[in-house]
């Protein structure tokens, strides 16, 4: 079935050098041929060659252009692909695609809807085209390498060696069933078992590297709490790295939450610097401080400030009680002061949270933080060489249900079922390992994980 035509721009939506309208499809020669004017004829162009013109509106010259030929199947969607290289303001890059759209005969790309072909049309499987996203997404190096991987297809690799050991015990069981005379199930059963005990620990294996992936991915949910004055806003200046918040000695500045995400150490930390912590009559700061108990309670890391040139109070009390069963860090503030409160004082009341001695001022023990951080979410040394990292949900599912499905067939020579109930819960396994390469999945995922993208890719 003919596909339609699609164009969009591919570039970031800002004033830049270059912009780029890509058009795919069968009619994208033809599309191009209506609105560009060089010296040939796109549509009589050698593939992958670059050729100067205009493009025009009407009577109307809108762009000095660079056109790219590349002529399907050696191209990303796979299909004939048109690139206009234009002039990078927004204003002459949407005047440039409005002129494709109006002459062109073509429609606009829906989301993620040149990387969708991409997929349908066998240029890469559903994990690389889940690489895509995650690589334009993508916010420190950790999760950058991550995708790169992906894209060059180790998850795919993996989970077809995986699924080709599934289907070679299927094929097995199969054939002795059919043809009894030349296979025989003598000894087979323990040598089933050790395969799928293998199996299971590979796949284990690769569910819990989901807990490293998510980190590279979505980063750490991380919440700075502490009493009014303490030195919240000063530590998230000093790990955004410029003036996001507002310091001064007035207790109660910082009376609303303040979100930065900052790079740690190649860590990406979703922070949210919050009003101090008290008792207070104010509305306004009351309001403050119910956000940040909101806050925590949500976060996947709470970062305590604590003044230790100031004596602890309820309040301190109030906030460690509030954060007890949380992961958390405490900062001893503000060590370049004569102390007063020792690290031994507040390792008696944190319980096993780690201390660290810092001055926001100074800007030290910063690093001890990133370090310490890195040892908590992070298991081991990180490796990007053959490590995997599951950074989706949905592939982490598909593991979970393949694990559940190797389970049930030890359950069944456990039991002493017969030969065929193993093809079953095998033939569960290879399917839903299937659904991660998008071998076995239906038009609505992938309509659902495509409309996830950007609309230009």
């Amino acid at each position: 079935m003919k596909r339609e035509t699609i164009a969009a721009i591919s570039t970031g939506m800002t004033n830049a050098g270059i912009g780029i309208v890509r058009i795919s499809g069968e009619d994208a020669f033809s599309a191009a041929d209506r609105v560009f004017r060089g010296k040939e004829k796109i549509s009589e162009c050698k593939s992958h060659t670059i050729h100067y013109g205009y493009i025009v509106d009407g009577d109307i010259t809108v762009d000095q252009v660079l056109v790219m030929v590349m002529k399907g199947p050696r191209t990303f969607t796979g299909e004939d692909t048109i690139e206009i290289n234009c002039h990078g303001g927004t204003y002459v890059v949407t005047r440039v695609l409005d002129a494709v759209l109006r002459h062109g005969g073509v429609r606009p790309a829906q989301p993620g809807e040149f990387t969708k072909r991409a997929f349908l049309n066998g240029k890469m499987d559903l994990s690389q085209a889940e690489a895509v996203g995650d690589l334009i997404s993508s916010s420190n190096d950790y999760a950058l390498k991550n995708s790169v991987n992906q894209l060059k297809g180790n998850i795919r690799n993996r989970i077809n060696d995986i699924r080709n050991k599934i289907i070679y015990q299927t094929a097995f069981i199969e054939s002795a069933l059919d043809d009894p005379e030349h296979y025989s199930f003598e000894g087979y059963d323990a040598k089933l078992r050790k395969n799928v005990e293998e199996i299971i620990y590979e796949l284990n294996k690769l569910i819990n590297s989901y807990r490293n992936g998510k980190v590279f991915r979505e980063g750490i949910q991380t919440v700075i709490v502490g009493k009014p004055n303490a030195g919240k806003s000063s530590l998230l200046n000093v790990l955004a790295g410029h003036e996001r918040a507002i310091v001064t000695e007035i207790e109660g500045t910082t009376r609303d939450v303040i979100e930065e995400q900052i790079n740690l150490q190649g860590i990406t930390l979703n922070v949210v610097d919050t009003a101090g912590i008290r008792q207070t009559d104010d509305k306004v700061e009351k309001i403050g401080v119910d956000k940040a108990v909101d806050y925590v309670e949500n976060a996947d890391l709470v970062i305590y400030v604590a003044d230790s040139s100031r004596n602890l109070d309820e309040n301190d009390e109030k906030i460690l009680d509030m954060i007890y069963d949380k992961k958390k860090i405490v900062l001893l503030n503000k060590s370049d002061l004569e102390p007063v409160v020792t690290r031994e004082m507040i390792e008696e009341k944190a319980g096993d949270a780690p201390v660290i001695e810092v001055s926001a001022a100074e800007e030290r023990g910063i690093s001890e933080l990133g370090d310490l951080i890195k040892d908590m979410f992070l298991k081991g040394d990180i490796s990007f060489n053959e490590e995997i990292y599951i950074t989706s949900a949905r592939q982490k599912d598909a593991l979970c249900r393949a694990v559940e499905s190797m389970k049930k067939v030890i359950e069944s020579i456990d039991n002493g079922m017969p030969e065929d109930f193993y093809s079953i819960d095998l033939m569960d396994a290879y399917e839903a390992l299937g659904s991660i390469t998008g071998e076995e999945v239906g038009d609505d995922l992938i309509n659902e994980i495509f409309s996830r993208f950007c609309m230009g890719k």
